[in-house]
């Protein structure tokens, strides 16, 4: 009896302890999941422009490119301009326009850091110091306690002996099964 009431009172300590760490590896790897449909830590905007040429032929990609962004209101945010071909591409702070010299052709693209998910991502990429390294191994060792004692909290028809055998052979069965399926097909 003595252990069943420690087992419960650890499973319960843990997931009070590791509630937000839960919550941070969750939402970070449900955004890191789909990466490859949306950018998790940035939203990335653009815009087409179509800007006036310069009435002079100016040769200086600095005059070039604040000739350009002043038709947008952005000459202040201008950092540096590289010419190649008929295009500039100017970079200012969070972002860039590429416009055509000649034609006044272009775009605008801005960058900014998505609240929230940009933040979790950055603590589960492991980005941090040791300190944080050292936090999340601790986690991760509190993850496998929490999975050990959650299977003996409940006794009984639903308990480990039974309905929790099932449910927990098919949550051991399908990861491994789509390891087969992935390394093999």
């Amino acid at each position: 009896m003595k252990i069943r009431k420690i087992n419960r009172a650890v499973h319960r300590d843990l997931g009070y302890f590791f509630f937000g760490m839960c919550i941070i590896y969750g939402i970070s790897g449900i955004a890191l999941n789909h990466r490859h449909q949306w950018n998790p830590n940035y939203i990335i905007t653009q815009e087409s422009l179509r800007l006036t040429p310069p009435d002079s032929d100016i040769k200086d990609n600095r005059e070039m490119a604040l000739h350009f962004l002043e038709q947008i209101d952005r000459q202040d945010e201008f950092r540096t301009a590289l010419k190649s071909g008929d295009n500039l591409r100017i970079f200012i702070r969070n972002g860039s326009v590429t416009v055509n010299m000649h034609t006044g052709q272009g775009g605008l693209e801005t960058i900014r850091p998505r609240p929230v998910f940009r933040q979790v991502n950055y603590l589960h990429y492991n980005t941090p110091r040791k300190l944080w390294t050292w936090f999340s191994d601790i986690y991760a060792g509190g993850l496998i306690v929490l999975a050990f004692t959650g299977l003996f909290i409940l006794r009984g028809k639903n308990g480990i002996t039974r309905r929790g055998a099932w449910i927990t052979g098919a949550g051991i069965a399908i990861p491994l099964i789509m390891l087969y399926y992935y390394l093999n097909v």
